[in-house]
């Protein structure tokens, strides 16, 4: 891939795994503009609609999680560019949240309906802050470099990429993963949670969970003691004050 190719793959990259974002936060909010939104379709066959939906689930869990690892991208970058790493990890997230939308299997049944209009705008609100701290939180970090830009960008002008910096600023200072804290609101606030809703946001929530295991271990190899300190101090995903360590 030459520079060029590689700075196209990378915005084209960005694009698709944006969009396939957007897509997702639209789809599993229910929203009645969408063609297709988590409860717009009709139940078929349980044993099927399980199946394919723990299909789906899986693999967008084994997506992030094993392209995540760093021997997995020792041997990715071997195949293709280092610069474009990110990108096609991007890319295959956005395809992959656009599958779930598209193919997830609607399940019988309503878990809870709130029908009072002030109730209903009230947790419509709180979802959608749920997706502006995810948003927000991306660019405290780097939004750029989250999503592949500004690696591409970087091998385009031939300089090398800044070292990977640790930060613990603005909402890092109230709890250490606000991107999945802003997931997690967002799928759970609804004033309407089926049944396809609620498969879709507990397996979700139990991968969180699990990669976030995972993440938190390779951000202690890579950061030692400082990101242990920091642990110490700030929560993981509830913002509640932790309780100052003394030396005795």
């Amino acid at each position: 891939m030459g520079r060029y190719l590689i700075l196209v793959y990378g915005i084209f990259s960005y694009l698709i795994g944006l969009g396939g974002l957007v897509f997702f936060i639209l789809f599993i909010g229910g929203w009645e503009f969408m063609p297709v939104h988590i409860d717009s379709g009709t139940p078929g066959p349980l044993g099927i609609a399980l199946l394919i939906n723990v299909g789906l689930v899986l693999l967008f869990g084994l997506q992030h999680s094993v392209m995540a690892r760093s021997g997995f991208k020792k041997t990715w970058t071997k195949l293709i560019p280092k610069a474009a790493e990110r990108s096609t990890y991007v890319l295959l997230s956005g395809i992959i949240l656009c599958l779930i939308g598209l193919y997830w299997q609607t399940l019988p049944g309503t878990l809870w309906q709130i029908d009072n209009s002030i109730a209903r705008t009230i947790i419509i609100a709180c979802q959608l802050v749920g997706w502006v701290l995810l948003v927000l939180a991306s660019f405290v970090i780097n939004h750029f470099e989250l999503f592949g830009l500004q690696q591409v960008y970087f091998n385009f002008v031939n300089k090398p990429e800044p070292a990977p910096n640790f930060t613990d600023r603005f909402i890092y200072k109230l709890v250490r993963h606000p991107i999945q804290l802003g997931v997690l609101v967002g799928i759970w606030l609804t004033p309407t949670m089926t049944m396809t809703h609620l498969m879709l946001s507990s397996m979700m929530s139990s991968y969180i969970f699990i990669g976030l295991y995972y993440e938190e271990k390779d951000l202690i190899a890579t950061l030692g003691q400082e990101y242990k300190d920091y642990m110490e101090r700030v929560s993981k995903l509830l913002p509640i004050p932790k309780k100052a360590t003394t030396a005795e």
